[in-house]
């Protein structure tokens, strides 16, 4: 098969990339939450060889990830895991957590799922590291983040930017502290978390 290609993806891996060097080098097995095409996993456990990169996604996205995992054939990237948010998750334990442009297509009921089950498949002091956009103080940061959403709930209603405060509030209720918040390209953020055991 072709394999899918972002080209969002090739856009802003090595922003990314500068932000998870620093939060996850002393990291072993990083979960990805809707690992999309690949790309980005493909390219972040090249970077990062001492990290075990695990793919997951919903099963209509599984075949595309294989065809760039089979391609790089890396030894840090074993296949990918069917994930939908509100079914079963891997078992774990991950110390580290990352997802890319994916809140603002989950319905807010499964961003709140997503949180709820991270302290079951993390470690005490598990790093969760989401890029994209978000919302602060309930107002859009850009121009073309307000006409991001509009598009958005075109596409479905459950769609939509979230407020980063209200991201930062499941975080904290599952454990999960603020350590960065990032200004990244085109208005996107990448939001670190650290879980702080107790």
């Amino acid at each position: 098969m072709d394999k899918p290609h972002s080209p969002a993806c090739e856009r802003n891996r090595e922003s990314i990339l500068g932000v998870l060097r620093r939060h996850v080098a002393g990291c072993r097995h990083l979960l990805e939450i809707g690992s999309g095409t690949g790309q980005h996993a493909v390219h972040f456990a090249a970077a990062m060889p001492w990290l075990n990169w695990q793919c997951s996604d919903r099963a209509e996205n599984l075949p595309g990830i294989c065809a760039w995992l089979d391609e790089a054939a890396l030894p840090n990237t074993p296949p990918p895991l069917e994930l939908d948010v509100n079914g079963d998750w891997p078992a774990g334990p991950f110390d580290a957590v990352f997802s890319a442009n994916t809140l603002h297509i989950m319905s807010w009921a499964e961003v709140q799922r997503l949180f709820a089950r991270l302290p079951a498949v993390t470690t005490a002091d598990a790093v969760l590291a989401i890029y994209g956009p978000f919302n602060q103080h309930g107002r859009y940061t850009s121009a073309s983040n307000a006409a991001f959403d509009a598009w958005l709930r075109t596409r479905g209603a459950h769609m939509a930017i979230r407020n980063a405060e209200a991201v930062d509030a499941l975080a904290e209720a599952a454990g999960f502290h603020l350590l960065l918040d990032v200004a990244m390209p085109a208005h996107n953020r990448c939001r670190v978390w650290q879980r702080m055991h107790g």
